[in-house]
């Protein structure tokens, strides 16, 4: 260790970092957690990423590479449960992860929490360990609840979030407007506060020729427009669907849709009627969840990709999408304002509308017909959002904290990538 490096303990109670991507509790904060702490650990960082133990097949350890590592600490049964099941098993984490620091004789710089469930954890051991506490909450519940789509978040979590955003050293914020959230539904203190954008892995995600993908994945010649993440109300599918009998693009796409695991199977066979009851069922395609490594087949097949959510604390589907060269019509969440180049890389709506998402998904089907933008110019507007950047962005808030022991810190914004 250096002393420009630290040892990190980073916590993702309620979802482990080499999970299925697309289920129901694994997404982009499971990508954003494994990238974030391989590029630490590339920089001379050691990462030790703490997750309940889900599966009886899993090892303990997983090295994910050079410095960094997956621990699975058992927190009642080894099984997948609901997140909000978790909360009832944070005490046994918190013992199990001081157990095995204890016995390893580990000690650590800086506490980086995942979510509110983890943020709980870290609250609790950092002050038993006396180390700053880092947080990033990934989606907020006091968000959630007042866009009013899907479940409702309990009390006890917005309670907890609040609680967190007053008690941490600092707080990670993906995006400006996420900072505003905080302040606004917690009165974060916006001096402790550091706008760190989320980023991609520009190596996995890369241009494939778009005949090839399409011939690997069985598709026909028809237009193809993607759909990627989590099946849950608050993707706003069900807008997108909706969508398609609108779409005057003179030929009749293809919505494919990847991700969705047995927990989302309600969701999915909800999504299903709606298309029966739209006569739409012969142009969706539900693939179910894909290995991450398969996305980029998926991208650059695709002549567009759609995220109609109601919210997104980043988006990475936009990244990653881009990335592999392929336009996306968006809603105004996440990180769409800031890599959206109107008419450039793709197209933003204001809501999820059914009629706002046909006719931005028709204009870019359309101008594809009459040549589109090359998928080299669209790669580039992500340039600067490869994860070496993001986690040299990360490294000045722990730097700041860290010479600070306990006390609050400086926040500082990045803005559109990471130079």
């Amino acid at each position: 260790m250096t002393s420009d490096t630290f040892r990190i303990a980073m916590l993702s109670v309620h979802s482990c970092p080499v999970g299925k991507l697309g289920s129901k509790d694994t997404g982009g904060m499971s990508v954003y957690i494994r990238e974030l702490a391989r590029e630490l650990g590339k920089r001379g960082d050691r990462v030790d990423i703490y997750t309940r133990a889900h599966d009886p097949s899993e090892n303990v350890i997983v090295e994910l590479g050079d410095n960094a590592r997956i621990i699975h600490l058992q927190a009642g049964e080894v099984e997948p449960v609901d997140k909000l099941a978790v909360y009832s098993h944070l005490e046994a984490f918190a013992r199990a992860l001081e157990d095995f620091r204890e016995r390893n004789e580990l000690q650590y710089d800086v506490i980086h929490s995942h979510y509110w469930l983890s943020g709980w954890v870290g609250r609790k051991i950092q002050r038993r360990w006396d180390v700053p506490h880092v947080i990033m909450f990934h989606t907020l519940g006091a968000i959630k609840n007042a866009i009013g789509v899907g479940e409702t978040e309990p009390a006890l979590r917005i309670m907890a979030e609040k609680e967190l955003a007053q008690d941490c050293q600092r707080i990670i914020a993906a995006t400006e407007r996420e900072k505003n959230d905080l302040g606004r539904y917690y009165d974060a203190p916006p001096d402790k506060i550091s706008v760190i954008p989320c980023g991609v892995n520009l190596d996995l995600f890369q241009r494939i020729d778009k005949e090839a993908a399409r011939r690997r994945l069985d598709f026909n010649g028809n237009k193809i427009i993607l759909f990627v993440g989590r099946i849950e109300p608050l993707k706003g599918l069900d807008k997108l669907l909706a969508a398609l009998p609108a779409l005057d693009s003179g030929q009749e796409p293809l919505l494919v849709v990847v991700g969705g695991d047995e927990r989302s199977q309600a969701e999915v066979e909800r999504l299903r009627k709606l298309s029966r009851s739209l006569r739409i069922e012969g142009s969706v395609d539900f693939r179910g969840i894909e290995e991450q490594e398969r996305l980029p087949l998926y991208y650059s097949a695709a002549d567009v990709c759609v995220i109609p959510s109601y919210y997104e604390s980043f988006g990475l589907v936009a990244l990653e999408s881009l990335a592999c060269g392929t336009p996306i019509v968006a809603t105004r969440v996440g990180c769409v304002e800031s890599v959206i180049r109107q008419g450039q890389n793709g197209c933003m709506v204001e809501d999820n509308a059914p009629v706002r998402l046909a006719d931005s998904i028709a204009g870019l089907l359309k101008e594809q017909n009459n040549g589109a933008k090359s998928a080299d110019s669209i790669r580039a507007s992500v340039d600067g959002y490869g994860w070496s950047n993001i986690a040299e962005a990360i490294v000045p808030a722990y730097r700041e904290v860290v010479a600070k022991g306990c006390g609050c810190a400086t926040g500082n914004v990045i803005r559109g990538g990471v130079a």
